[in-house]
């Protein structure tokens, strides 16, 4: 109960900006009981006076019956517009909130779980939480109502009452039983789901990949498993149901058959008289199925209601996520020193990746990184970024332990354009907004142009408008990075990290890159990872990375001169040119 009622309140915080609408469902609500328990009098008084021929008293009878269905047309409409209302309201802050909050998990712990685990509890979990107001008011007030039709049949027959109050203990205990079996269930089917959604997630995805490896058969294997795994769990979760509900119909069946006796048996004794038999059997829906059925679906719903607040809340807080922590201090200027002191660091807290780094880049300086794959050069960008926390060292900015710098001291001031950029499902312009929402037209074009993508946008039909598809999918390699690089270059941020950033671009379209990042070079500190060294000939350092250390510095040509690994590559590639 103390859980629920925190759940309650966690929630609440979300929708109280429309408690008005909350507390007019529930006035709305609250107000129609006492109809609802004179409803059946007055229903079955119209039964007796058509059977006994009262026609004056019928026709007042049928009157009031036709109010009471007007009056509860208008509360459907009242407590259905205002449960949107709070409905909708809720539910777009909370799932603002919990997007916000995902945005904030630190990345080792995204890269632990599948998107599944996130979409599920962002879009369902959320639902559930929103709802449980609305659906929790009409439950409570449903029981209320029918609580106030059994008080009536105490008041008009004792005896039919305590029949009544059996049957529902009855047929309440196995309510109970059903939602206790099934909530059970239903955590089980919710991871089930989780895995599923993000599975599916990677076939739509990876689909491209999928065919070109032709691993459709062994994919679809993965899938069956996944569908089978969610199939298997809902069958089961819906048998155990079947069965509860059937048995849950028998008791009622059982009780209708014999409340019809006891009536007759009271009549025919002078107990009650046919009118008040009436009366009192008109009620045994009201208690012998809504109000079981309502405290019944009452506890489910909490059942449920306290799965999803556990789910959704472990992302608000941090009992299951690690959050990513920053810092307080701000640097409203950033020059664009850094320096790694001694940083070591481990993805997985057992394999080294980067072994006592050491090594400072000026500002305004261009710095390149080269070394074979896997010796470390992307996980220093991560770092620089703060993507993961070092494991031993410091990493400074200005002078700065990064740790102690706020978020965006950090990332404001640094741009990261990938190998494979991510280009989001939006127009070429809303792609380049989101880096900055007040971008000008002039702007955007300027940094198009000197991504030398200008020319490939005023070939579309939509030009800057056109929608780009998921992860970019209706641009090719060397488009993607051009509109990353163009992104990069809206956000003029003091230090632009390129990683592999021109490795699907042809020679002309990369020499003119390389032109406009020299262009960039006396007002920016830039770093570069690259495997062709043709791109990085002219930079002011190169550290030369193995095994997660600096196994030589320099210019090109004092690395030619006296490091032989980095002279072996550079061969290697001049080589695989002609």
């Amino acid at each position: 109960m103390k859980e629920t009622w925190n759940n309650l309140k966690r929630v609440y915080s979300f929708g109280k900006e429309y408690k008005k609408n909350m507390i007019v469902f529930m006035v709305a609500s609250f107000f129609f009981i006492f109809i609802n328990v004179i409803y059946p009098i007055f229903t079955a008084r119209q039964l007796t006076y058509m059977t006994s021929g009262v026609f004056e008293s019928l026709l007042w009878a049928t009157l009031v019956v036709f109010l009471f269905d007007i009056l509860g047309a208008i509360r459907m409409v009242i407590i259905r517009k205002n449960t949107q209302i709070f409905f909708r309201g809720s539910f777009q802050k909370l799932q603002m909130k919990v997007s916000q909050e995902i945005l904030k998990i630190t990345v080792s712990n995204i890269d632990k779980h599948s998107s599944g685990v996130f979409i599920e509890r962002l879009n369902h979990d959320c639902s559930e939480l929103s709802h449980v107001f609305t659906k929790g008011v009409g439950q409570l007030t449903g029981i209320l109502t029918n609580i106030g039709v059994l008080v009536a049949v105490l008041i008009i027959n004792p005896i039919v009452f305590l029949f009544y109050l059996l049957a529902s203990l009855i047929i309440t205990y196995l309510y109970l039983r059903e939602v206790e079996v099934l909530s059970k269930k239903e955590q089980n089917l919710r991871k089930a789901n989780e895995k599923n959604i993000g599975l599916t997630g990677e076939l739509v995805r990876g689909v491209r990949d999928i065919k070109m490896l032709n691993a459709r058969d062994s994919f679809m294997k993965e899938i069956d498993k996944s569908i089978t795994e969610v199939s298997n769990q809902t069958f089961d979760s819906r048998n155990t149901e079947i069965h509860y509900t059937a048995v849950i119909e028998c008791v009622r069946a059982l009780a209708m058959f014999l409340l019809v006796i006891l009536l007759v048996y009271l009549v025919q004794i002078g107990m009650i008289n046919l009118a008040t038999a009436v009366v009192l059997f008109s009620y045994r829906t009201n208690i012998m199925s809504n109000l079981m059925q309502k405290i019944g679906d009452l506890l489910s719903e909490v059942k449920m209601f306290n799965v999803s607040a556990n789910r959704v809340f472990s992302l608000l807080d941090t009992t299951e996520f690690s959050k990513e922590t920053f810092g307080k201090k701000h640097l409203a200027k950033v020059h664009g020193d850094f320096e790694f002191q001694d940083v070591c660091f481990s993805y997985d807290g057992k394999n080294q990746i980067l072994n006592h780094l050491s090594f400072q880049v000026p500002a305004n300086h261009t710095v390149a990184f080269v070394g074979k794959s896997g010796a470390g050069k992307s996980t220093i960008f991560s770092l620089l970024c703060k993507l993961y926390p070092v494991t031993q060292g410091k990493i400074l900015l200005d002078g700065i332990d990064i740790n102690e710098l706020d978020e965006n001291s950090i990332r404001n001031n640094i741009t990261i354009i990938s190998q494979n950029p991510y280009i989001f499902n939006m127009s070429i312009r809303d792609n380049l907004r989101l880096v900055k929402s007040d971008l000008t037209d002039k702007e955007m074009r300027r940094a198009c142009k000197l991504a030398c993508l200008d020319d490939f946008i005023e070939t579309l039909p939509e030009k800057y408008d056109t929608v780009v598809g998921e992860s970019g999918v209706t641009l090719s390699g060397g488009q993607k990075q051009r509109l990353a690089i163009a992104r990069a270059f809206v956000q003029k941020t003091e230090i632009i990290l390129f990683d592999e950033a021109t490795s699907a671009l042809d020679n002309e379209t990369q020499s003119k890159i390389e032109e406009a990042i020299s262009n960039l070079q006396k007002d920016y500190t830039i770093l570069m990872i690259a495997h062709r060294l043709s791109t990085i000939v002219n930079c002011d350092t190169i550290y030369f990375i193995e095994d997660g250390q600096v196994l030589a510095k320099g210019t090109h040509q004092t690395l030619l001169k006296n490091c032989p690994a980095y002279k072996k590559l550079y061969e290697t590639e001049l080589k695989a040119q002609k």
